[in-house]
Parts: C-alpha cells; structure tokens; sequence
C-alpha cells in the first residue's frame, strides 16, 4: 500500500496534470473538521474528480487509494480532501449539494484492486496508438489524445479533439470489438489538450493550463485591442493553435485605466493641420498623434488631459493654435531600470592588476668596460661617488657623452661635402661621385 501510496504522490501516471487540482486542506488540522460531513473529494485520471459519500463510515485520509462506485462496475481514485473544506470546494465549484448525485465510497482499495488498476494504466499507450490507427483508417477527421481506463478494466474513456462534428458510430463499434471493453468518446479542446501534454510558454515558465488553469474562458482578438498589442497572429498564439489565456489576465485592469480616455477616431483639427490618432501609453496617460493618417509623420506626444481639451475646442468650431503645449515640452527624468550591480560584466569580481613601470636596462657595453676598468685595479682612476657603484657612474658618462654628441653643431654640407678629424681638427674634402651627363 505504501509504495502505490509513493507512486500516486509523485504524478508519474497523468503526464503532470494532477498537481493543479492540488487544495491545501487549512482546516485538516481541527477535529470537528474531520467528522462534520460524510462527503470526499477522489481524483482520478485527466484532472477528472468526483465528490463521494463515505456511507461505510470508513476513516479516510488524503491520499489513501479507495474503491468507488461507477457505472458499470467500480473505479479505482485517490482521496484528495476530507471534512468541511470539501463542501466548500463543492460550493466554489458551483455544484449544489442537495442535487448532486452522490455515489458511494465502497471500500479502501485491496492489493487485488490495485493490481488490476496499474495493468490498466500499463495498456493506456498502446491503446491510445492502436485507437488512432483505426481512425484514420476509418477516415476520421479526429484525433485521440489520450486513453483512461477504469479501475476494474470493464470500461475505457477515449478523449479526443475534433474542429468539427463526427461519427464515430463506427469507430465505437470497432474498438469494443478490438478491445473487449465498454467504450466512451469524451470531446476536449485544444486548450485541454495541451495542458494534459504540458510544455514551456514564451515567457519561460510553465504553461498555465498545465499548472493551475482548470476553467478555460474564451479569448478574443478584442482583448488585445485593448491593451495596444499589435495583431500578430503568431505572437498571439499559444502552443494550442488558440489565443493566449494569459491575454485575459490583465484586461480588466487595461479597461479600468481607459474608461475616460477621448475616442482615438477623433480627427484634431489645428491651425497647423490635421492630427490623426496613433498609438497610445495607457498607464501613462500619454497618446501620439501623427500629420499622416497611415504612417507615423511628425509624431507629438500629448497627454490626455490635453487631448480631450482640444478636443472640446474643435466641437466649438475653435482652432487651437499647436497640439502640444510649452509644458509639455519640458519632459521629467524617467525612473526605469538601471544595471546597478553590472550584470552583464563577466569580470566584475576579479581583481585589476597594477601595470607596473618599466625598467630601463643598463648598457651591456658600458657594464663590460666597468667590469674591466675595477678588475685591473688602476691607481689612476677617480674615486667613485659616494653611494654609486662603480656600473651606474660608468652609465651616467656615456650618457652625458651621447648628450654632448647630439648638441655639438653639425658641419655645413655644401656641394664639397667635407668631414672633420676629430684627433687632428682638420678638414678633408670628400671626393663628388657625380655621374656624367649624358650627351644629348
């Protein structure tokens, strides 16, 4: 019992649609709760429940695997909710208690039951395939979607989708033969359809119809005229082929904020021109007018306030002189959204490193000549400077030479270029390398 008790708890069987039917039971912790109606919520297969009265006087607990009375035979459920939140719940639901039909709790479900429930869970698929090759060789313009068998395997649901009528006279007689059982055709939308199969919307989450949507009400394009969406059908559209169910979440609240908006099919007449409507921020209160009628020419942003006063300046037969006024002009600093903690820096936590300054490197000459010049030990030379080794002062002349080098002025260069001795201080004329002239 506990390991059905395990697999029933973790949603394996109905593709992960059962945990939207899912109700806290706030009240499962009083006493008088328990023992104030005889009424049980049983889940089943395809978010499908069923309210039973508990005639046998059995203590039953959420989540305990129970036998119920069906028609033929019995079925196989699990207990979701107990006590007077169930009554509550049948309430919310719209189900009166005095006409509903209650059937009978039978017993806690014995080991021979739940064998029996898991061998029907286990040919579901198979039948599900074999169902809808029958269909199509039928001809059928339908498609089955899932298959649910009762708990005692004398009955099997077939859920299908169909866009339009069908006859499946047929295709009943068919499938009794071909499985031995009593067949049933229950009709879904696509909507329940894609819930029962489950995915990930645009948005990133969950589907809703797989989560916590149970009544599908239905979404026209009209809602998204009104919260300014522009009629794209493929962005429109969810995984169903249908419109969004989320296009109804916010609609009333986009209603509310329109109520004294200026009809947007009023032509402002200005001594400048003709304004057409646009475009318009709804939360904001801000609308956009264009010169042109079909593109966006000369586009000026109004608030509405203003618009309606112009407005009632042109019923007057009265020009105003601009559309948008001085003050509108001066627009206020939007608060939005600012990347504060640098999200987008992949490097934002690594610590920078210090260039550090470059070192000259000594003249590999100038060392070698100082090296020579302390080995040989000379009386002759100079003493160092104090606190220089002998290398750095070495360095330091040649560096003075090279300065005096450059500043020394350079000799004239005439025609007779001449070069100058530097031992003797005399000139020598440089021979012409002059080339002849060709005769002509």
């Amino acid at each position: 019992m506990e390991e059905v008790q395990d697999t029933v708890a973790g949603c394996s069987s109905c593709s992960n649609s059962c945990g939207k039917l899912d109700v806290y039971d706030w009240l499962g912790d009083l006493p008088q709760s328990m023992n104030s109606t005889d009424v049980v919520e049983v889940q089943f297969k395809n978010t499908r429940k069923g309210y039973f009265r508990n005639s046998n006087g059995l203590k039953l607990q959420k989540g305990e695997v129970v036998a119920v009375e069906a028609s033929p035979g019995h079925d196989i459920g699990v207990v979701t909710l107990t006590g007077e939140l169930v009554l509550l719940q049948m309430k919310k639901n719209n189900i009166s208690i005095n006409s509903y039909d209650f059937k009978r709790v039978y017993r806690k479900a014995k080991a021979t039951d739940i064998e029996k429930w898991e061998e029907g869970k286990e040919l579901e698929h198979e039948t599900m395939l074999e169902a809808r090759r029958i269909a199509e060789r039928l001809k059928l313009n339908m498609k089955i979607g899932d298959v649910e068998y009762q708990g005692d395997r004398t009955k099997a649901i077939f859920y299908y989708i169909a866009d339009e009528r069908v006859d499946f006279r047929e295709l009943i007689k068919v499938l009794a033969d071909r499985f031995k059982v009593r067949i049933e055709m229950r009709q879904i939308g696509a909507r329940q359809e894609a819930g029962r199969i489950g995915g990930i919307g645009p948005c990133g989450r969950e589907l809703c119809c797989s989560t916590w949507i149970t009544n599908f009400v239905s979404v026209t394009t009209n809602a998204a005229r009104y919260q300014e969406i522009s009629l794209n059908p493929q962005k429109l559209a969810g995984q169903c082929g249908k419109l969004k169910c989320c296009l109804n979440f916010e609609l009333d609240a986009y209603i509310d904020a329109q109520q004294d908006f200026p009809d947007t099919k009023f032509v402002i007449e200005t001594e400048s021109g003709r304004y057409y409507h646009f475009k318009t921020d709804i939360f904001k209160r801000i609308m956009w007018y264009s010169t042109e009628k079909d593109i966006p020419s000369g586009l000026v942003e109004v608030s509405v306030d203003r618009v309606k006063e112009v407005i009632r300046e042109n019923k007057r037969n009265n020009k105003v002189e601009s559309l948008a006024t001085e003050e509108a002009g001066v627009k206020n600093k939007e608060i939005g959204y600012s990347n504060v903690i640098e999200h987008d820096s992949l490097t934002r936590f690594d610590e920078q490193k210090k260039k550090r300054p470059k070192k000259r490197r000594p003249n590999q000459n100038a060392v070698a000549n100082s090296s020579a010049n302390n080995s040989s030990g000379s009386a002759n030379n100079p003493p160092n400077a104090p606190g220089l080794p002998n290398a750095a002062n070495n360095i330091n002349n040649n560096r003075r030479k090279n300065i005096n080098r450059r500043n020394k002025p350079k000799p004239r260069q005439d025609g007779n270029q001449q070069t100058t001795n530097q031992n003797t201080g005399t000139s020598k004329p440089r021979p012409q390398n002059r080339r002849p002239n060709k005769q002509q």
